[in-house]
């Protein structure tokens, strides 16, 4: 894997970025520092976290993840200056009483606190990429795909986000900032103020990308593309649904390790909805018919696309962190892309 500009930034950056939601909860500290070694190792440079992780979020797990990948840059003197870091700081609440007392508003003062926990917990001067986890305002995410505009209430300002951001980026605290779960609108608004005023323009949305969820595809991506916006797509293999672990049995399986078996939360969620799990049946059976594992067609049709500045995989072993790599390079043929976009004709987005 050869590195390459993130956007319109100086950043080089992997294709590949290990997302670390599972260290911390799935994968205990040992085992995190063996799958970020071995990451390094394969040449992955681009490491994403949040102030949230790990998950599901747990108030005696807030911070877990970014503390163990403060541990692993303090093991390693010299690493830190060989990875670009992305981690966020977390919106209002979504029933999280342990974030910021579950505020319904994230303000300048939470944004400048925040980071600076994050900086403690990563034990690193800066960050460089800097991101909000779920917009502030009143918009659908996770699974809500209608706005609600009777739901609007008073909340911090785009543009007041931004004069934050610029004061941490003032600060060397902060190298680019970013967005994550937002919508066409709040993209183009986000760009639309910083220019407007001087200030620091996102750099990369963080959305879901797969399969099974393509809402980036309805507009999402015209709107990044026209704005000099880099994607970074989280949730390639759909929670897990699109590698086949759960054709057979489903998510209720109890002998499963799989995210969506060991945690009823999960289930609860878009990737829980029996139509997400039809769906990924399918495209599992047509990688398989044509010769494929359905991880390596998966993380291939994300990999090839023309919208993806890289792909963020999670993974629980090195095994499975192999596996993913080892399908960088993989080309999908026009026939198979025919066939997979003519199930999303007659399954559309099921997990969006």
């Amino acid at each position: 894997m050869q590195l390459k500009p993130l956007g319109r930034s100086d950043l080089l950056v992997s294709p590949i970025c290990l997302g670390t939601m599972t260290f911390g909860e799935q994968v205990n500290e040992p085992q995190s520092h063996a799958i970020l070694d071995r990451a390094l190792e394969r040449g992955v440079n681009f490491i994403d976290t949040a102030e949230m992780y790990s998950v599901p979020p747990r108030a005696e797990t807030y911070g877990a993840t970014e503390t163990i990948l403060g541990r692993w840059f303090a093991a390693r003197p010299g690493v830190r200056q060989k990875v670009v870091l992305a981690t966020k700081v977390a919106g209002p609440s979504r029933g999280m009483p342990w974030v910021r007392g579950g505020a319904a508003n994230l303000s300048p003062a939470d944004i400048h606190a925040a980071c600076d926990a994050s900086l403690k917990r990563l034990q690193t001067d800066h960050i460089d990429l800097y991101q909000i986890h779920w917009p502030n305002r009143n918009a659908p995410s996770f699974g809500s795909i209608y706005f609600e505009p009777q739901r609007d209430a008073e909340y911090t300002s785009i543009h007041d986000q931004l004069e934050a951001f610029a004061a941490l980026i003032k600060a060397g605290k902060v190298r680019h900032i970013g967005l994550s779960n937002e919508t066409p609108y709040g993209v183009a608004e986000f760009v639309r103020i910083a220019e407007a005023h001087g200030l620091p323009r996102a750099l990369t949305v963080q959305n879901p990308y797969c399969l099974i969820n393509r809402q980036v595809d309805n507009g999402l991506d015209e709107a990044m593309h026209r704005l000099g916006v880099a994607l970074i797509p989280y949730s390639p293999l759909g929670f897990g649904l699109l590698t086949g672990k759960y054709d057979e049995r489903g998510i209720d399986d109890p002998a499963s390790t799989g995210r969506m078996a060991l945690f009823e939360r999960m289930k609860q969620q878009r990737w829980g909805r029996p139509a997400a799990l039809a769906a990924a049946r399918r495209y599992n059976a047509l990688a398989r018919e044509h010769g494929l594992a359905p991880t390596r067609m998966a993380l291939a049709w994300c990999y090839t696309n023309w919208r993806v500045a890289s792909t963020i995989i999670g993974v629980t072993t090195r095994e499975q962190l192999d596996e993913n790599l080892d399908a960088w390079g993989t080309t999908l043929s026009p026939e198979l892309l025919a066939a997979i976009d003519a199930v999303r004709w007659e399954i559309r987005d099921p997990a969006q």
